[in-house]
């Protein structure tokens, strides 16, 4: 696969062990890209890379926390003949598996029951939905050309709240720190799936692939039931006008944070999730207001302008109206 996987040392990484404190084998670095992951996913990178696709599988990317879990359930639903009851009762993780859940775990090795969730993967019937934070070049090198492929991207501001958030809920980060460390870390490329921008800009030169469908969260939560449309299109669905009032109402940001079958709240009981906080957090455009400081936001400002200066790839970080 010509990818190395190397521990990454530097002045910062003892402090790095401090404010990650669930990292207990540590992160490392892929060279080339610089890809951050867990060194349990270093040990067994080619078992993704090497996971067939099959010409009728849908495969959703993003960067975390760019909108994963609602756009899954949106495949799913139009994959699935706007089965909303059974979206209400069945697990969305049986139905739309999220492929490095075998190694997201601080284990030196793949246990038993990992390496069976691997091997379901290939067992799954057709057509299979499978989500995935892995760049496109830690996948199967056919998988554009196979598959269809749909990829949301989220503007920086909200994405890094987001994903702090994420961070102080999730037992596998627990992270000690501020918003602000928190950031500082997320603009080196030093959070688990950074960096951030290579990772979007590459499926952006990739957007005008037949087998590519690059869509916005900001543009869901504007228009939802349009953007549902454009991707029932792109998968070649046609749900009804009832149906597509039926999704659209499942997919409202206040209806799907109560939904048991996708909010997570049972990680909490086993024990993976912190009790305070929520997996389906808010959902806003323009969050990131509340909680950036005027000097903090300018480094930020200035750090995605750095990252964007030669492409033609924009964001909307504020909505005058949401869902």
């Amino acid at each position: 696969m010509g990818k190395q996987f190397v521990l990454e040392s530097s002045n910062r990484l003892k402090k790095f062990n401090q404010l990650f404190a669930g990292y207990k084998t540590g992160l490392v670095k892929s060279e080339p890209g610089k890809f951050v992951m867990t060194t349990l996913y270093a040990k067994h990178a080619e078992i993704l890379y090497r996971m067939e696709p099959r010409a009728d599988d849908i495969w959703l990317l993003t960067f975390p926390k760019c909108g994963t879990t609602w756009t899954s359930e949106l495949l799913w639903l139009l994959m699935n003949d706007c089965d909303t009851e059974k979206a209400k009762t069945t697990q969305l993780m049986s139905r739309t598996p999220f492929i490095e859940v075998p190694f997201l775990t601080p284990a030196t090795e793949l246990s038993p029951e990992a390496m069976q969730m691997l091997k379901s993967f290939e067992k799954m019937p057709s057509p299979r939905i499978f989500k995935s934070h892995l760049p496109f070049y830690l996948l199967h090198p056919k998988l554009l050309d196979t598959s269809k492929v749909v990829y949301v991207a989220r503007n920086a501001k909200d994405a890094i709240v987001s994903f702090y958030h994420h961070h102080k809920l999730v037992k596998l980060h627990d992270f000690q720190g501020n918003l602000e460390e928190f950031a500082d870390y997320f603009m080196e490329d030093e959070v688990l799936y950074a960096p951030f921008f290579p990772h979007i800009l590459d499926a952006w030169s990739k957007r005008n692939h037949p087998n590519m469908h690059f869509m916005f969260f900001e543009d869901m939560k504007k228009d939802l039931k349009g953007e549902i449309s454009k991707v029932a299109t792109f998968l070649n669905q046609s749900p009804t006008d009832e149906q597509l009032d039926k999704i659209t109402e499942h997919l409202r940001f206040d209806n799907f944070q109560q939904n048991e079958a996708v909010n997570n709240e049972a990680g909490k009981k086993m024990g993976w999730l912190n009790p305070d906080g929520r997996f389906i957090r808010k959902g806003k455009t323009g969050d990131w207001k509340n909680h950036f400081s005027p000097e903090l936001n300018s480094r930020i400002d200035q750090w995605i302008e750095k990252n964007l200066a030669r492409s033609d790839l924009k964001f909307v970080s504020e909505l005058e109206q949401q869902d």
